[in-house]
Protein backbone atom coordinates (compact mmCIF):
# COMPACT_ATOMS: atom_id res chain seq x y z
CA UNK A 1 0.00 0.00 0.00
CA UNK A 2 1.18 3.47 -0.88
CA UNK A 3 0.45 6.49 0.32
CA UNK A 4 -1.74 9.15 -0.94
CA UNK A 5 0.20 11.53 -2.95
CA UNK A 6 -0.29 15.38 -3.31
CA UNK A 7 -0.01 16.52 -6.73
CA UNK A 8 2.38 19.50 -7.68
CA UNK A 9 0.43 22.33 -8.91
CA UNK A 10 1.54 23.46 -12.27
CA UNK A 11 4.22 26.16 -12.53
CA UNK A 12 3.02 29.80 -13.56
CA UNK A 13 4.20 30.60 -17.54
CA UNK A 14 6.66 33.57 -17.15
CA UNK A 15 5.58 36.88 -18.04
CA UNK A 16 8.47 37.45 -20.26
CA UNK A 17 6.77 35.48 -22.99
CA UNK A 18 6.08 37.29 -26.42
CA UNK A 19 2.47 37.80 -27.99
CA UNK A 20 1.86 33.92 -27.73
CA UNK A 21 2.91 31.14 -25.44
CA UNK A 22 5.28 28.84 -26.95
CA UNK A 23 5.85 25.69 -25.73
CA UNK A 24 8.99 24.58 -25.37
CA UNK A 25 8.70 21.41 -27.80
CA UNK A 26 7.32 23.54 -30.40
CA UNK A 27 9.75 26.08 -30.11
CA UNK A 28 12.31 23.87 -30.42
CA UNK A 29 11.18 22.13 -33.31
CA UNK A 30 10.52 25.44 -35.02
CA UNK A 31 14.07 25.97 -34.21
CA UNK A 32 15.41 22.70 -35.95
CA UNK A 33 12.97 23.57 -38.77
CA UNK A 34 14.49 27.08 -39.58
CA UNK A 35 18.37 25.50 -39.30
CA UNK A 36 17.63 22.80 -41.86
CA UNK A 37 16.01 24.93 -44.18
CA UNK A 38 18.95 27.69 -43.66
CA UNK A 39 21.85 25.10 -44.77
CA UNK A 40 19.65 23.63 -47.60
CA UNK A 41 19.03 27.58 -48.94
CA UNK A 42 22.54 28.46 -48.70
CA UNK A 43 24.40 25.58 -50.44
CA UNK A 44 21.61 26.49 -53.63
CA UNK A 45 21.46 30.40 -53.40
CA UNK A 46 25.03 31.12 -53.60
CA UNK A 47 25.67 28.85 -56.20
CA UNK A 48 22.66 30.11 -58.12
CA UNK A 49 23.85 33.17 -57.97
CA UNK A 50 27.37 32.89 -58.31
CA UNK A 51 27.15 30.80 -61.61
CA UNK A 52 23.60 32.48 -63.40
CA UNK A 53 23.67 35.74 -61.86
CA UNK A 54 27.08 36.20 -62.31
CA UNK A 55 27.40 37.66 -58.61
CA UNK A 56 30.95 38.02 -57.02
CA UNK A 57 31.92 34.93 -54.43
CA UNK A 58 32.73 36.85 -51.33
CA UNK A 59 29.66 39.44 -51.47
CA UNK A 60 26.95 36.48 -52.28
CA UNK A 61 28.04 34.46 -49.36
CA UNK A 62 27.83 37.01 -46.88
CA UNK A 63 24.73 38.60 -48.18
CA UNK A 64 23.48 34.80 -48.38
CA UNK A 65 24.39 33.83 -44.89
CA UNK A 66 22.66 36.37 -43.75
CA UNK A 67 19.45 36.22 -45.57
CA UNK A 68 18.92 32.34 -45.06
CA UNK A 69 20.10 33.05 -41.25
CA UNK A 70 17.45 36.00 -40.65
CA UNK A 71 14.77 33.90 -39.99
CA UNK A 72 16.38 31.23 -37.47
CA UNK A 73 17.06 34.83 -35.51
CA UNK A 74 13.98 36.31 -35.69
CA UNK A 75 12.71 33.56 -33.52
CA UNK A 76 15.02 36.10 -30.70
CA UNK A 77 15.25 39.44 -32.15
CA UNK A 78 13.20 40.18 -34.69
CA UNK A 79 13.66 43.39 -35.78
CA UNK A 80 17.80 42.82 -35.88
CA UNK A 81 16.74 40.00 -38.25
CA UNK A 82 13.79 41.85 -40.39
CA UNK A 83 17.10 44.47 -41.56
CA UNK A 84 19.43 42.02 -41.87
CA UNK A 85 16.63 40.54 -44.12
CA UNK A 86 15.95 43.53 -46.31
CA UNK A 87 19.42 45.22 -46.48
CA UNK A 88 20.45 41.39 -48.01
CA UNK A 89 17.09 41.72 -50.48
CA UNK A 90 18.43 45.05 -51.66
CA UNK A 91 22.09 44.08 -52.34
CA UNK A 92 21.92 41.16 -53.76
CA UNK A 93 19.80 41.69 -56.47
CA UNK A 94 22.55 44.59 -57.27
CA UNK A 95 25.55 42.35 -56.94
CA UNK A 96 24.44 40.77 -60.84
CA UNK A 97 26.07 41.06 -64.04
CA UNK A 98 23.35 42.51 -66.45
CA UNK A 99 24.44 40.56 -69.40
CA UNK A 100 23.92 37.08 -67.58
CA UNK A 101 20.62 37.98 -65.75
CA UNK A 102 18.37 38.93 -68.44
CA UNK A 103 17.09 35.38 -68.68
CA UNK A 104 16.95 34.81 -64.87
CA UNK A 105 14.61 35.78 -62.69
CA UNK A 106 15.29 38.56 -61.57
CA UNK A 107 15.54 40.95 -58.45
CA UNK A 108 14.06 37.49 -56.76
CA UNK A 109 15.73 34.27 -57.60
CA UNK A 110 14.36 31.46 -56.75
CA UNK A 111 16.45 30.54 -53.81
CA UNK A 112 15.99 34.31 -52.65
CA UNK A 113 12.34 33.91 -52.75
CA UNK A 114 11.90 30.89 -50.88
CA UNK A 115 13.91 32.75 -48.43
CA UNK A 116 11.91 35.23 -48.28
CA UNK A 117 8.66 33.48 -47.76
CA UNK A 118 10.27 31.41 -45.06
CA UNK A 119 11.27 34.65 -43.41
CA UNK A 120 7.65 36.17 -43.75
CA UNK A 121 6.17 32.92 -42.46
CA UNK A 122 8.45 32.63 -39.30
CA UNK A 123 8.16 36.06 -38.27
CA UNK A 124 4.25 35.71 -38.41
CA UNK A 125 4.72 32.64 -36.51
CA UNK A 126 6.75 33.72 -33.69
CA UNK A 127 5.58 37.06 -33.72
CA UNK A 128 2.01 37.91 -35.06
CA UNK A 129 -0.01 39.27 -37.90
CA UNK A 130 1.83 42.74 -37.81
CA UNK A 131 5.34 41.69 -37.84
CA UNK A 132 4.39 39.66 -40.69
CA UNK A 133 2.49 42.27 -43.10
CA UNK A 134 5.70 44.40 -41.82
CA UNK A 135 8.43 42.12 -43.01
CA UNK A 136 5.98 41.20 -46.54
CA UNK A 137 5.68 45.41 -47.22
CA UNK A 138 8.87 46.04 -46.35
CA UNK A 139 10.66 43.25 -48.73
CA UNK A 140 8.26 44.02 -51.45
CA UNK A 141 9.32 47.66 -51.21
CA UNK A 142 13.33 46.65 -51.13
CA UNK A 143 12.03 44.71 -54.76
CA UNK A 144 11.10 47.50 -56.35
CA UNK A 145 14.09 49.50 -54.46
CA UNK A 146 16.12 47.51 -56.51
CA UNK A 147 14.33 47.67 -59.63
CA UNK A 148 14.53 51.15 -59.66
CA UNK A 149 17.99 51.27 -59.41
CA UNK A 150 18.52 48.83 -61.99
CA UNK A 151 15.68 49.79 -64.68
CA UNK A 152 17.43 48.14 -67.38
CA UNK A 153 16.71 44.71 -66.04
CA UNK A 154 12.76 43.59 -67.00
CA UNK A 155 11.41 43.26 -63.26
CA UNK A 156 7.83 43.51 -63.77
CA UNK A 157 6.06 39.97 -64.15
CA UNK A 158 8.74 38.95 -61.42
CA UNK A 159 7.83 41.58 -59.17
CA UNK A 160 3.89 40.56 -59.41
CA UNK A 161 4.40 36.76 -59.26
CA UNK A 162 6.90 37.51 -55.87
CA UNK A 163 4.23 39.66 -54.58
CA UNK A 164 1.27 37.01 -54.84
CA UNK A 165 3.00 34.18 -53.41
CA UNK A 166 4.18 36.03 -50.20
CA UNK A 167 0.87 37.26 -49.84
CA UNK A 168 -0.67 34.00 -49.97
CA UNK A 169 2.18 32.63 -47.75
CA UNK A 170 1.38 35.57 -45.32
CA UNK A 171 -2.51 34.58 -45.58
CA UNK A 172 -1.88 31.12 -44.61
CA UNK A 173 0.55 31.80 -42.07
CA UNK A 174 -2.11 34.03 -40.27
CA UNK A 175 -4.57 31.43 -40.46
CA UNK A 176 -2.87 29.06 -39.17
CA UNK A 177 -1.58 30.87 -36.37
CA UNK A 178 -4.95 32.20 -35.22
CA UNK A 179 -5.72 28.48 -35.14
CA UNK A 180 -2.74 27.33 -32.98
CA UNK A 181 -3.63 30.80 -30.99
CA UNK A 182 -7.13 29.13 -30.72
CA UNK A 183 -6.02 26.11 -29.60
CA UNK A 184 -3.82 27.32 -26.77
CA UNK A 185 -6.23 29.39 -25.48
CA UNK A 186 -8.74 26.74 -25.29
CA UNK A 187 -5.96 24.07 -23.30
CA UNK A 188 -5.91 26.73 -20.65
CA UNK A 189 -9.59 26.65 -20.46
CA UNK A 190 -10.08 23.77 -19.91
CA UNK A 191 -7.13 23.53 -17.67
CA UNK A 192 -8.86 26.66 -15.53
CA UNK A 193 -11.93 24.60 -15.62
CA UNK A 194 -10.82 21.43 -14.24
CA UNK A 195 -9.41 23.66 -11.71
CA UNK A 196 -11.70 25.21 -10.40
CA UNK A 197 -14.42 22.38 -10.49
CA UNK A 198 -11.82 20.86 -8.31
CA UNK A 199 -12.08 23.61 -6.05
CA UNK A 200 -15.47 24.17 -5.77
CA UNK A 201 -15.88 20.35 -5.20
CA UNK A 202 -13.54 20.41 -1.97
CA UNK A 203 -16.05 23.50 -0.82
CA UNK A 204 -19.00 21.30 -0.88
CA UNK A 205 -17.66 18.50 0.31
CA UNK A 206 -16.23 20.59 3.42
CA UNK A 207 -19.27 21.71 3.51
CA UNK A 208 -21.29 18.96 4.07
CA UNK A 209 -18.87 17.68 7.03
CA UNK A 210 -19.57 20.76 8.42
CA UNK A 211 -23.23 20.67 8.36
CA UNK A 212 -22.80 16.94 9.36
CA UNK A 213 -20.79 18.16 12.23
CA UNK A 214 -23.33 20.71 13.19
CA UNK A 215 -26.07 18.14 13.84
CA UNK A 216 -23.72 15.98 15.69
CA UNK A 217 -22.55 18.78 18.42
CA UNK A 218 -26.05 20.35 17.93
CA UNK A 219 -27.83 17.42 19.77
CA UNK A 220 -25.19 17.26 22.06
CA UNK A 221 -25.98 20.92 23.22
CA UNK A 222 -29.35 19.92 22.88
CA UNK A 223 -29.13 17.16 25.55
CA UNK A 224 -26.79 19.68 27.90
CA UNK A 225 -29.46 22.73 27.82
CA UNK A 226 -32.21 20.01 28.40
CA UNK A 227 -30.61 18.48 31.52
CA UNK A 228 -29.16 21.84 32.78
CA UNK A 229 -33.19 23.30 32.81
CA UNK A 230 -34.72 20.18 34.28
CA UNK A 231 -31.93 20.22 36.90
CA UNK A 232 -33.78 21.59 39.59
CA UNK A 233 -37.39 19.65 39.11
CA UNK A 234 -35.05 16.28 38.86
CA UNK A 235 -33.12 16.97 41.67
CA UNK A 236 -34.48 16.60 44.88
CA UNK A 237 -33.70 19.50 47.43
CA UNK A 238 -31.02 21.16 44.79
CA UNK A 239 -29.53 24.49 46.62
CA UNK A 240 -30.18 27.83 44.83
CA UNK A 241 -26.73 28.44 44.03
CA UNK A 242 -26.40 25.50 42.42
CA UNK A 243 -29.78 26.01 40.21
CA UNK A 244 -28.51 29.55 39.23
CA UNK A 245 -25.34 27.19 37.95
CA UNK A 246 -27.27 24.97 36.21
CA UNK A 247 -29.23 27.84 34.43
CA UNK A 248 -26.17 29.51 33.38
CA UNK A 249 -25.37 26.22 31.78
CA UNK A 250 -28.70 26.00 30.09
CA UNK A 251 -28.18 29.44 28.69
CA UNK A 252 -24.36 29.41 27.26
CA UNK A 253 -25.55 25.91 25.71
CA UNK A 254 -28.92 27.85 24.14
CA UNK A 255 -26.33 30.56 23.00
CA UNK A 256 -23.97 28.37 21.26
CA UNK A 257 -26.60 26.71 19.73
CA UNK A 258 -28.04 29.72 18.25
CA UNK A 259 -24.21 30.82 17.35
CA UNK A 260 -23.77 27.43 15.80
CA UNK A 261 -27.14 27.77 13.64
CA UNK A 262 -25.69 31.76 12.92
CA UNK A 263 -22.56 29.93 11.30
CA UNK A 264 -23.52 27.53 9.41
CA UNK A 265 -26.48 29.39 7.59
CA UNK A 266 -23.53 31.04 5.72
CA UNK A 267 -22.58 27.86 4.34
CA UNK A 268 -25.52 26.39 3.53
CA UNK A 269 -26.29 26.38 -0.05
CA UNK A 270 -29.87 27.43 -1.19
CA UNK A 271 -30.26 23.95 -2.60
CA UNK A 272 -29.60 22.00 0.43
CA UNK A 273 -32.62 20.46 2.36
CA UNK A 274 -32.36 19.27 6.11
CA UNK A 275 -31.56 15.96 6.57
CA UNK A 276 -34.14 14.73 9.27
CA UNK A 277 -33.07 11.33 9.77
CA UNK A 278 -30.41 10.47 12.91
CA UNK A 279 -26.71 10.54 11.69
CA UNK A 280 -25.05 7.28 10.92
CA UNK A 281 -22.32 5.56 12.87
CA UNK A 282 -20.16 2.92 13.26
CA UNK A 283 -23.55 0.20 14.10
CA UNK A 284 -25.02 1.32 11.06
CA UNK A 285 -21.75 -0.09 9.28
CA UNK A 286 -23.37 -3.78 9.06
CA UNK A 287 -26.76 -2.00 6.98
CA UNK A 288 -24.57 -0.64 4.83
CA UNK A 289 -22.24 -3.27 3.63
CA UNK A 290 -25.66 -5.43 3.33
CA UNK A 291 -27.11 -2.66 1.15
CA UNK A 292 -24.04 -3.43 -0.92
CA UNK A 293 -23.96 -6.73 -1.05
CA UNK A 294 -27.78 -6.49 -2.41
CA UNK A 295 -26.51 -4.46 -5.04
CA UNK A 296 -24.81 -7.18 -5.99
CA UNK A 297 -20.94 -6.53 -4.49
CA UNK A 298 -18.51 -9.84 -2.76
CA UNK A 299 -18.62 -7.71 0.29
CA UNK A 300 -17.00 -9.13 3.91
CA UNK A 301 -17.47 -7.61 7.03
CA UNK A 302 -15.43 -8.13 9.89
CA UNK A 303 -16.24 -5.77 13.22
CA UNK A 304 -14.78 -6.22 16.11
CA UNK A 305 -16.05 -3.13 17.83
CA UNK A 306 -19.15 -2.30 19.33
CA UNK A 307 -18.94 1.83 18.86
CA UNK A 308 -20.22 2.30 22.29
CA UNK A 309 -17.32 4.90 24.07
CA UNK A 310 -16.97 6.41 20.28
CA UNK A 311 -18.00 9.78 20.02
CA UNK A 312 -20.67 10.98 17.32
CA UNK A 313 -18.65 12.97 15.21
CA UNK A 314 -16.07 9.67 14.92
CA UNK A 315 -18.80 7.29 14.30
CA UNK A 316 -19.74 9.55 11.45
CA UNK A 317 -16.93 10.27 10.26
CA UNK A 318 -15.90 6.03 9.83
CA UNK A 319 -19.29 5.66 8.44
CA UNK A 320 -18.94 7.73 5.62
CA UNK A 321 -15.45 6.31 4.80
CA UNK A 322 -16.65 2.92 4.62
CA UNK A 323 -19.22 4.24 2.66
CA UNK A 324 -17.28 6.02 0.17
CA UNK A 325 -14.63 3.14 -0.22
CA UNK A 326 -17.16 1.12 -0.97
CA UNK A 327 -18.96 3.65 -3.60
CA UNK A 328 -15.10 4.27 -5.35
CA UNK A 329 -14.72 0.09 -5.53
CA UNK A 330 -18.39 -0.59 -6.81
CA UNK A 331 -18.04 2.55 -9.18
CA UNK A 332 -14.00 1.59 -10.02
CA UNK A 333 -13.45 -2.14 -10.37
CA UNK A 334 -16.89 -3.80 -10.58
CA UNK A 335 -16.52 -7.89 -10.03
CA UNK A 336 -13.80 -7.19 -7.11
CA UNK A 337 -13.90 -8.79 -3.75
CA UNK A 338 -14.06 -6.22 -0.84
CA UNK A 339 -13.05 -6.50 2.43
CA UNK A 340 -14.02 -4.39 5.46
CA UNK A 341 -12.52 -4.47 8.73
CA UNK A 342 -13.79 -2.23 11.69
CA UNK A 343 -11.41 -2.71 14.64
CA UNK A 344 -10.31 -0.51 17.79
CA UNK A 345 -7.28 -0.20 19.88
CA UNK A 346 -6.87 1.55 23.35
CA UNK A 347 -7.87 4.96 21.62
CA UNK A 348 -8.57 4.61 17.93
CA UNK A 349 -10.96 3.17 15.51
CA UNK A 350 -8.56 1.24 12.60
CA UNK A 351 -10.59 1.10 9.69
CA UNK A 352 -9.66 -1.26 6.42
CA UNK A 353 -11.39 -1.26 3.10
CA UNK A 354 -9.71 -3.47 0.17
CA UNK A 355 -10.43 -4.62 -3.06
CA UNK A 356 -9.11 -8.27 -3.58
CA UNK A 357 -8.21 -8.17 -7.40
CA UNK A 358 -10.31 -11.71 -7.77
CA UNK A 359 -13.31 -11.13 -10.27
CA UNK A 360 -16.53 -13.00 -9.77
CA UNK A 361 -16.81 -16.17 -11.70
CA UNK A 362 -13.74 -15.50 -13.24
CA UNK A 363 -14.96 -12.68 -15.84
CA UNK A 364 -11.72 -11.94 -17.83
CA UNK A 365 -13.57 -8.68 -18.61
CA UNK A 366 -13.92 -7.88 -15.23
CA UNK A 367 -10.17 -8.45 -14.20
CA UNK A 368 -9.12 -6.42 -16.89
CA UNK A 369 -11.47 -3.27 -16.00
CA UNK A 370 -10.59 -3.89 -12.10
CA UNK A 371 -6.86 -3.74 -13.49
CA UNK A 372 -7.14 -0.63 -15.08
CA UNK A 373 -9.91 1.33 -13.50
CA UNK A 374 -8.28 1.02 -10.12
CA UNK A 375 -5.10 2.55 -10.64
CA UNK A 376 -6.63 5.65 -10.99
CA UNK A 377 -9.71 6.58 -9.15
CA UNK A 378 -11.49 9.32 -9.98
CA UNK A 379 -13.73 12.16 -8.71
CA UNK A 380 -13.18 13.56 -5.33
CA UNK A 381 -13.84 11.28 -2.61
CA UNK A 382 -10.35 10.33 -1.51
CA UNK A 383 -9.93 13.88 -1.03
CA UNK A 384 -12.95 13.98 0.95
CA UNK A 385 -12.21 10.99 3.20
CA UNK A 386 -8.96 12.82 4.00
CA UNK A 387 -10.98 16.26 4.91
CA UNK A 388 -12.66 13.80 7.38
CA UNK A 389 -10.43 11.66 9.03
CA UNK A 390 -7.54 15.13 9.17
CA UNK A 391 -10.81 16.48 10.93
CA UNK A 392 -10.96 14.61 13.89
CA UNK A 393 -7.00 14.06 14.23
CA UNK A 394 -6.84 10.60 12.61
CA UNK A 395 -5.22 9.66 9.32
CA UNK A 396 -5.84 7.95 5.94
CA UNK A 397 -3.45 6.61 3.36
CA UNK A 398 -4.77 5.11 0.11
CA UNK A 399 -3.06 3.42 -3.05
CA UNK A 400 -2.52 0.09 -4.64
CA UNK A 401 -1.68 -3.18 -3.16
CA UNK A 402 1.12 -5.98 -4.36
CA UNK A 403 -1.80 -8.26 -5.31
CA UNK A 404 -3.45 -5.57 -8.05
CA UNK A 405 -5.67 -4.52 -5.70
CA UNK A 406 -6.58 -1.07 -3.83
CA UNK A 407 -6.95 -0.51 0.03
CA UNK A 408 -8.11 2.20 2.22
CA UNK A 409 -6.70 2.36 5.81
CA UNK A 410 -8.00 4.91 7.91
CA UNK A 411 -7.34 5.70 11.75
CA UNK A 412 -9.65 8.14 13.72
CA UNK A 413 -9.56 9.09 17.56
CA UNK A 414 -12.52 7.43 19.31
CA UNK A 415 -12.55 10.50 21.46
CA UNK A 416 -11.07 13.72 19.36
CA UNK A 417 -9.74 15.97 22.11
CA UNK A 418 -9.69 19.26 20.94
CA UNK A 419 -12.79 20.58 18.68
CA UNK A 420 -12.07 20.99 15.15
CA UNK A 421 -10.33 24.68 14.02
CA UNK A 422 -13.01 27.16 12.71
CA UNK A 423 -11.16 27.68 9.65
CA UNK A 424 -11.56 23.68 8.52
CA UNK A 425 -15.35 24.19 9.32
Amino acid sequence: MTSMRSKKRAAPQPAAQRRWPWPRNRHTALIVILTTAAVALYSVLVPVHVTFYGSPVAMTMLLGAIAVAAPLVSLRYPRVAMIGFTASAVLIPLMVSRQMVVAAPWPWSVPLLIAFAIMVASVTFRHGWRYGLIQLIVGAVAGVIASVMLPAIPSGNSLIVTTSILTGVYLLSFLLVGRLRLGDELTRERALTAQEQSRRELVEERTRIARELHDVVAHSLSLIQVQASTARYRVPDLAPSSAAEFESIAASARESLSEMRRILGVLRMEDHTADLAPQRGIEDIAALVDATRRAGAAVSLIHHTAGEDVSASTGLAVYRIVQESLSNAVRHAPGTAISVTVTDDDSDIVLIVHNVHSPQAGDPAASQTATVTMGHPGGHGLRGMTERATLLGGSIQAGDDADGGWTVAARVPKNPLSPPAEGNL
